[in-house]
């Protein structure tokens, strides 16, 4: 009996399962330093992808050559164990859509898959990040697509800037991570940094849109357009548990500044009503809820900074500041907020708590990024079309000009302007001045401060960013 029942044991294990297919994508452009790591990253995940397929475009440097190394089957394993990925190099050379050429490439080449999975020429994954993504989407088919939780190795920096700038970026996309989380789990942008998508979702994209492949240039953000259209198609964007990778961060003030520029150029473009070309703002989508409030809290935040300054300078001229000990507890209650942010980093470490604790890291990034969110909007409102994919590129290499030290110059001209024509006022008119103002600001500071503390007590429910 237990001869027969071992031997009916031995053929159900012999039967074939079924296993979801999985291409990955990934757009490389002159990545000559970093894609031999994102190679070995996929090539170390628990569940290798079917298919590798590395998209050169647009390069001058040896990022072929080096891909091309990896080129090939790749098997591990025995048995029932044994797993298999074969990698291709494909140099498109010259490609006017840049990545969204390079990504829609990709995509004619795994549609037949059941799943795409999309990582950046610069980004490397957790062991698991693959085999999570794969289980989360199989579990719901109502998922369209769903990205890993994103943060910045902070590792090997060299100059007090880069570490300045990645522990801001870490705290930035934390705090953007947790938000996510929160909302359950509800992902506003599915990155092209390394999420997975469903292909029968990227195939209704294109049917109900009209559009010859999925990413299409209309946006300064194809991941945010996408997701949008795959939440107007009927899925959801989700953002994983567990699954997670490290992206490239940006080292310079002016890397830094082409960059969220885009971001939040393309993000404008994408919420405020009215069509512009080929896209038509869409400010009531749910998936740009979050953006909203993003650009809300930060026009409130750079009021705030700059009524205070106004204020400070006005009242100190006229001898009548008094230092009132009250004015701290924004400050400390911000430091807060930072320092549980920090704590729920995955990967924390001492640089970020030192950066939230110390307040003066994260005031300072704070105006850096006022900086990038003064110039998007004056972007957006003067029309000018200008290519932010190449600014961006140029920005990483070295090149580009001051244009992101225009809001410093800003800032000091407004202050200036500010004081100067107040000191053309009566001292009583002065003091009317200064009382409203320290009034208003009083009472934003009051209602900022509470919904700090509101997110202060907010339980995270084991989520870590």
């Amino acid at each position: 009996m237990d001869h027969y029942a071992q031997q009916f044991m031995a053929e159900i294990e012999s039967l074939p399962t079924f296993k979801s297919t999985v291409g990955c994508v990934i757009p490389a452009y002159n990545e000559e330093d970093a894609i031999a790591g994102v190679l070995d990253s996929l090539l170390a995940q628990t569940l290798l992808p079917d298919a590798i397929h590395v998209i050169v475009n647009n390069t001058s440097d040896a990022t072929v050559e080096i891909a091309s190394h990896y080129a090939g089957l790749h098997t591990r394993g025995e048995g029932r164990d044994e797993q298999m990925t074969e990698i291709f190099v494909h140099d498109i050379g010259e490609n006017p859509d840049k990545k969204v050429g390079a990504l829609n490439y990709g995509y004619t080449l795994v549609e037949g898959m059941d799943y795409l999975l999309g990582v950046d020429g610069d980004t490397t994954a957790d062991p698991r990040a693959v085999e999570y993504l794969v289980q989360e989407i199989q579990d719901d088919e109502r998922i369209g697509g769903i990205s890993a939780i994103y943060s910045i190795d902070d590792s090997g920096l060299d100059t007090l800037t880069s570490k300045f700038l990645i522990a801001g970026q870490r705290a930035q996309f934390a705090a953007f991570n947790m938000q996510n989380l929160l909302r359950g789990r509800n992902m506003a942008v599915l990155g092209g940094q390394f999420s997975i998508f469903s292909t029968e979702a990227l195939r209704r994209v294109v049917a109900q849109t009209h559009q010859r492949y999925p990413w299409v240039r209309d946006s300064e953000i194809e991941d945010s357009l996408l997701s949008l259209q795959i939440k107007s198609a009927g899925y959801l964007t989700k953002i994983s548990a567990r699954a997670r990778a490290n992206v490239g961060g940006m080292t310079t003030l002016r890397s830094l500044d082409a960059q969220q520029v885009k971001w939040n150029t393309g993000a404008i473009d994408l919420m405020w009503p009215g069509q512009r070309g080929d896209t038509k703002g869409q400010p009531f989508h749910p998936n740009l809820r979050l953006r909203w409030f993003e650009n809300i809290s930060m026009a409130t935040n750079g009021f705030t900074r700059m009524i205070f300054g106004f204020l400070l300078i006005s009242s100190l001229l006229l001898h009548a500041y008094v230092f009132a000990a009250l004015w701290l507890v924004p400050t400390l209650m911000a430091a807060l907020l930072n320092a549980r942010i920090a704590h729920a980093m995955h990967n924390r470490n001492r640089r970020d708590y030192l950066f939230a604790l110390l307040v003066l890291p994260a005031e300072i990034y704070m105006w850096v990024r006022l900086g990038h969110f003064a110039r998007s909007w004056a972007k957006f409102a003067s029309s000018s079309q200008t290519d932010n994919w190449a600014l961006q590129a140029k920005a990483e290499s070295g090149g580009g000009g001051p244009a992101h030290l225009a809001p410093v110059a800003i800032v000091v001209v407004l202050l200036v302007a500010a004081v100067a024509i107040w000191s053309q006022f009566t001292t009583a008119v002065r003091s009317d001045i200064l009382l409203a103002g320290w009034t208003v600001l009083g009472v934003v500071t009051i209602l900022q401060t509470a919904w700090m503390a509101l997110k202060l007590l907010k339980r995270y429910k084991g989520f870590t960013a």
